[in-house]
């Protein structure tokens, strides 16, 4: 192996590629300084115990390591958010802030989002708020970027994992079991789902085979209402799509419905989002609500929060 050659998902920029990163870099905090998003940087390295916080996927994406100095397990950022959870809950505000960052983080493995182990992750956060306004601020902050970054022809796919959690919540599943059927639904298996409930006893199974199928043009919002009418938390969490599609300003942006759309991090309770292009094989942005994240860091009280992420090393050079 020659000692120039990077492992295997690290990459790097250089020349005309280091400028093009950095030229959309200086736009972007510049766009989210105008919106009143503030400045973060997280460190690279902390304790383990911060950064996983409850997801076991974040877990599996950390590189860790034992701290001479503490005799602590640390680990190298895999995602930037459990850190800002921790910088808001350290602030102890109980008013609306807003976060930005442009960090590079490491991931012990690929995945279907980032193009390499070593991406570049941009993205804005909002705490405090829990009026699907916040949401839309952010969605609508998700697709500018996007657009500064020259990306054309966005199709925006949201969807809300409070119905598939409101569904759970009422059977009487191990927690093995609640594992096999998120990682079903992230995988969008049908068959998968059909073997699961036939070796399973469901009280709603026919709503989950329905959900799995929801998927369209907005109007499909409307038979989703039919669907879960009889359960509260999954109607409530229809009609705030519903809000939020209202109050999007989508020109230009075509918009469909996804509502099994399950993110591979758990700690998302409430609205997701995605953004495509009809240029690239998978999401080029996405993030979603995920509420409480905080109270890992000792909260007293929960924070509502929602942001989004997306992978700037490899979108600034897709001109």
């Amino acid at each position: 192996m020659s000692a120039w050659q990077l492992p295997e998902g690290i990459d790097e920029l250089t020349g005309a590629e280091a400028l093009a990163f950095e030229f959309v870099r200086r736009q972007l905090l510049d766009l989210y300084a105008d919106k009143g998003f503030g400045l973060v940087i997280p460190p690279m390295v902390e304790y383990v115990k911060s950064l996983l916080l409850t997801s076991d996927s974040v877990d599996e994406k950390t590189f860790k390591f034992l701290d001479s100095a503490s005799g602590k397990m640390l680990g190298v950022h895999a995602d930037i958010t459990p850190q800002i959870a921790r910088i808001d809950a350290k602030s102890g505000s109980e008013n609306i802030a807003k976060y930005c960052y442009i960090n590079a983080i490491l991931q012990t493995k690929a995945d279907d989002f980032y193009a390499s182990r070593s991406p570049i992750q941009a993205g804005a956060e909002l705490y405090g708020s829990d009026d699907v306004s916040a949401d839309v601020e952010v969605i609508e902050l998700m697709l500018e970027s996007l657009k500064l970054l020259s990306i054309d022809s966005v199709v925006l796919s949201l969807g809300n994992v409070a119905i598939f959690n409101a569904m759970i919540a009422l059977e009487s599943l191990s927690v093995e079991q609640v594992l096999q059927l998120r990682q079903i639904f992230v995988r969008r298996s049908a068959p998968d789902l059909n073997v699961f409930l036939s070796n399973n006893t469901l009280a709603n199974a026919d709503k989950f085979s329905q959900l799995m199928k929801l998927e369209g043009n907005t109007s499909i919002l409307g038979e989703a209402l039919t669907v879960f009418n009889d359960l509260p938390e999954a109607k409530t969490a229809i009609e705030d799509l519903i809000r939020i599609n209202e109050q999007l300003n989508t020109s230009g942006v075509s918009v469909i419905v996804d509502l099994a759309e399950i993110k591979a991090y758990e700690y998302h309770t409430g609205v997701v989002f995605s953004a495509y292009s009809e240029k690239y094989s998978k999401a080029l942005a996405q993030g979603g609500r995920y509420n409480g994240l905080g109270a890992s860091f000792g909260e007293s009280k929960t924070r509502a929060a929602t942001g989004f992420s997306f992978d700037l090393k490899f979108l600034s050079q897709t001109k």
